[in-house]
């Protein structure tokens, strides 16, 4: 019998194109916390409003900061660099 034609071990198991065992529901499941899904989600909807694509480097800053109760509003946001956002996210942890 060759790889692609033997059955899986695991019943629920699927043969990908290059004939490996694969478990597409595991590896797509995504375990997050609710709170951390609606964090991404407000994250990404940030990012798309200011009009920033995949892959590019800069990222979306709160100008009043979260935990000293700032909002996800779009007057509280602003486009920075990762090292600048960085720095002041350092800055107002103390």
């Amino acid at each position: 019998m060759t790889k692609k034609s033997k059955p899986c071990r695991d019943p629920k198991a699927t043969r990908d194109s290059s004939g490996d065992c694969r478990r597409y529901d595991k590896e797509t499941a995504y375990a997050a916390r609710p709170e951390q899904v609606k964090n991404r989600v407000e994250r990404n909807r940030a990012r798309r409003e200011a009009g920033l694509k995949v892959g590019d480097p800069r990222e979306v800053d709160h100008i009043k900061p979260l935990a000293q109760g700032g909002s996800h509003d779009k007057s509280n946001r602003r486009v920075t660099s990762r090292a600048f956002n960085r720095k002041r996210a350092a800055e107002a942890r103390g």
